[in-house]
């Protein structure tokens, strides 16, 4: 019984202790000993509900947006993951939850915008849902940090370029360095996006390719050779007042 109080006393001295240290001393805690690890890994501790409540808004918290990242840790990482204000068309601004970004009406305008983490190492999967119409052009995709974020007229502005790839979900067409890469998914009368549902990305950096799934089914790997550069989960939009949520989900489950 002692040695379960002072155990117990240990771990709410940590609690205490780790809340006040920011995520890069937490990271280097975790490294110090087993014990520091194994306290630091319980992802709904209190120590990461502290710094999820004190980063993230208290409503998005327990949103149905952040389904997929269901402990505090997770929360926690999708909101360091999501979109960017200072890597966004003009037109476009992020909401206050963090990981929704708005298109202003702006007519004859193409805009864009990417998240803040790039990645050129792993595997990593993230979701987005278009909130509001797709207009005319809807693409979801990658991109490096030289593909431009805004242009003149209504156009696949993801995948105009050699430093971006996109689906676009209004025609069901992959597309890079301005051409169309064929139709996708690789499905007879592929069904259309429906404004709500979930797209799920997946970028192997290891492998090099981008694939998507869709109401949890994989749909095909959508491109091959991918460059060995930092690439961005991006999406271009047309349709003024439409929103775009985008939550990262970490290492993808295979299967």
């Amino acid at each position: 019984m002692v040695d379960r109080v002072a155990a117990l006393c240990n771990y709410n001295v940590l609690e205490v202790v780790f809340s006040y240290l920011d995520l890069n001393d937490l990271g280097r805690c975790s490294q110090v000993c087993r014990s520091f690890r194994n306290f630091l890994n319980d992802e709904n501790s209190e120590v990461w509900r502290w710094h999820c409540l004190n980063k993230l808004p208290k409503d998005v918290t327990k949103s149905e947006l952040l389904s997929p990242v269901p402990t505090y840790k997770t929360k926690l990482r999708a909101f360091f993951h999501s979109w960017n204000p200072s890597d966004c068309s003009r037109n476009v601004y992020i909401k206050p939850n963090g990981f929704t970004l708005h298109r202003n009406p702006v007519a004859q305008s193409t805009d864009a915008a990417r998240a803040k983490i790039g990645f050129r190492h792993g595997r990593h999967a993230w979701e987005v849902i278009w909130e509001g119409p797709l207009g005319t052009v809807a693409v979801i995709g990658i991109s490096t940090k030289e593909a431009a974020l805004q242009c003149h007229g209504y156009v696949a502005l993801l995948g105009s370029d050699d430093q971006s790839w996109g689906w676009n979900l209004v025609e069901n067409h992959l597309l890079h360095n301005g051409d169309m890469q064929g139709g996708y998914p690789l499905l007879n009368n592929a069904p259309k996006y429906q404004v709500g549902e979930r797209i799920r990305v997946i970028l192997d950096c290891d492998d090099n390719t981008l694939s998507f799934e869709k109401n949890y089914e994989f749909l095909g790997v959508a491109f091959r050779g991918l460059p060995d550069k930092k690439l961005f989960p991006t999406v271009s939009a047309v349709y003024g007042n439409t929103e775009v949520s985008m939550v990262y989900c970490g290492t993808p489950l295979d299967g």
